[in-house]
């Protein structure tokens, strides 16, 4: 029988009905992985934003990056905390409705990120002499503003008409060398998130009920994972400026 949307008061979440034991050490996972995730990025886009040397198109692009991975990250592990050590494992409707907007919106702005991120790229390897004509610093602020707004725009959209549907049950079961090395973070960065969405959507699509519960909560949560915990380590330890004032700003001048 259809449910129509307005009648659910709230999800159940399956997924985590384990073992109280298993349950401490999801909890134990899932908070290393979120302080690792705020922490690399912090620190990242407090490098980025104290040395003036590095306000420059391409580190502008990447903080916004940077802080993108801490919004995904903090719509959805807070949350999914509770949830672990929680005996009901339900979630009101309302915030549920909440979750999946920023989680779509983070993969929206993520992706619109690094199409930014590839036109600087291009600018700067197959126009040099014009790249400082070209991105200007009203280009870039026009940039970081429509990766970022259009998304959350358009979403509102999508989650109206989300909203409005029937629902058939309330209980959720898952949850050349120099072109090379400057485009090969950003095309590697792409494939990993791109990934992670794409299995996303498979394992909506097919029967996955071979695959164990605890292998289908972890990819399903893929994109949401590595990608935070990805991007710092790659542009980090990638990026010669970045690595060397990270340096600094922990060990000092010496």
């Amino acid at each position: 029988m259809m449910i129509n949307s307005t009648q659910v008061l709230f999800f159940t979440l399956t997924a985590y009905f384990h073992s109280e034991v298993l349950n401490y050490v999801y909890f134990t996972v899932v908070l290393c992985l979120y302080v690792l995730i705020v922490g690399s990025n912090v620190l990242l886009i407090v490098v980025i934003c104290v040395n003036r040397s590095l306000h420059e198109p391409m580190y502008m692009f990447l903080c916004s990056l940077f802080v993108n991975e801490l919004y995904g990250s903090t719509g959805l592990f807070p949350l999914l905390m509770v949830q672990i050590l929680s005996d009901v494992h339900m979630v009101a409707a309302p915030l549920c409705f909440l979750q999946i907007y920023c989680v779509y919106t983070y993969a929206h702005i993520e992706f619109c990120n690094l199409a930014v991120m590839s036109y600087d790229r291009y600018l700067a390897i197959c126009h040099p002499l014009q790249y400082h004509s070209l991105m200007t610093p009203s280009k870039i602020t026009k940039l970081v503003a429509l990766t970022w707004l259009f998304p959350l725009l358009e979403s509102v959209a999508g989650m109206f008409l989300t909203v409005t549907l029937q629902l058939c049950g309330n209980i959720i079961d898952k949850t050349r060398q120099k072109a090379v090395s400057t485009c090969t973070p950003h095309l590697a960065s792409l494939i990993n998130f791109s990934f992670g969405c794409f299995f996303d959507i498979f394992q909506s699509r097919f029967d996955m009920s071979r695959v164990p519960d605890a292998l289908r909560v972890i990819l399903s949560l893929y994109f949401l994972t590595c990608q935070p915990l990805f991007n710092p380590l790659l542009y980090g330890l990638n990026i010669s400026k970045i690595r060397s004032f990270s340096k600094k700003l922990f060990f000092g001048k010496r």
